[in-house]
């Protein structure tokens, strides 16, 4: 049995229960029913939510920092592509070999011409990039006419020519400008520069000649010049001096009155100071003949000098292939420096 104290404790702890039930159904009433557990799981949820878009904002951002970053070094790199000249051939040295096939193609499209360049020829054949020839324009006409192109005497008088090689008026050059082809090549000079070179010769030896020189600037062989005759005013001993290689000139046989293989566009010399023209037994003193002067020392093949054309030099071999003759296989005379061949 309770006392009455027992009594009176548990009136105000009753009381104090029905409050706290009364208060708490007010507050879950109040706060849409969240429970500090909900409360609790809902800001577990959301602080997930929010690393989780955190996560992806950062994985988003990976790919266009990136972009950002390396578009300018692809550009970078595109522009040291197109820095490098695309009319030059990229070397790379290789034993020296010849290759017979043509690859020839013949350059007609617009994109070799315009409408202002009246002077290109419609027909230009490039065997490759830096290697074509073509048929002479009015341009080159106009620079070999009088000079290394003969003309007669009346004709020059007429136009007021610088004329050097006269013919006489009831005579006609032995090969036509039609027979002619410019040639454009490129080369290593004596200082290992690339050059580009100028050629006239007959159209019959044109295709030999840029395959030939093709091989070379492949292979690194150094040559001096390669300039048109014309710029020593068509004088053979001062483009040989300068040891110009060259090929159309049209003039007789040095000492004779015989037309030279050059008159036709056929021969070529090659570095001539370094590769003579020596004649035995010449002239009533028998003596030996040396050209050009000054180059006398070089006459002597048993030496060893550079840019001495022989049997096992590329250049002579290179021409061999292509059917030319070399003049140092000549008996009475040696010409170290020439190589011709004659179209059939």
């Amino acid at each position: 049995m309770k006392t009455p104290f027992t009594r009176q404790l548990l009136k105000p702890l009753f009381f104090l229960a029905v409050l706290t039930i009364i208060c708490a159904f007010f507050a879950r009433t109040l706060t849409d029913s969240e429970t500090l557990t909900d409360y609790a799981a809902k800001r577990e949820t959301e602080q997930n939510a929010s690393t989780s878009q955190n996560e992806e904002n950062q994985d988003d951002s990976v790919p266009q920092n990136e972009t950002i970053k390396n578009e300018p070094a692809s550009q970078n790199r595109e522009a040291h592509n197109d820095s490098v000249p695309q009319n030059e051939t990229t070397y790379e040295k290789t034993e020296p070999h010849i290759n017979k096939e043509k690859t020839v193609s013949d350059q007609e499209d617009a994109s070799m011409t315009s409408d202002d360049d009246t002077n290109l020829s419609a027909e230009r054949t490039i065997y490759k990039e830096g290697f074509y020839y073509e048929q002479l324009t009015d341009e080159v006409k106009e620079i070999i006419t009088g000079i290394s192109y003969p003309v007669s005497a009346a004709d020059a008088a007429a136009s007021a020519l610088p004329a050097v090689n006269l013919l006489a008026d009831d005579a006609s050059p032995a090969v036509s400008y039609d027979d002619l082809r410019y040639l454009s090549v490129l080369y290593y000079d004596f200082n290992g520069e690339v050059q580009t070179g100028e050629l006239i010769c007959n159209k019959g030896i044109a295709q030999d000649l840029v395959e030939i020189f093709y091989e070379l600037y492949r292979n690194e062989y150094q040559i001096e010049k390669i300039k048109l005759i014309d710029e020593y005013q068509g004088d053979d001993t001062a483009s040989m001096a300068d040891n110009n290689t060259s090929c159309f000139n049209y003039r007789v046989v040095d000492g004779t009155t015989s037309l030279s293989k050059h008159a036709l566009g056929c021969a070529i010399d090659i570095n001539p100071f370094y590769n003579p023209y020596v004649v035995y037994n010449h002239g009533a003193d028998g003596e030996t003949y040396i050209s050009p002067a000054g180059s006398e020392i070089y006459a002597d093949r048993s030496r060893e000098f550079p840019y001495k054309i022989d049997e096992n030099d590329l250049c002579c071999r290179l021409f061999k292939e292509h059917g030319f003759i070399w003049g140092g296989n000549w008996n009475s005379c040696k010409d170290y420096q020439h190589f011709q061949k004659v179209p059939e």
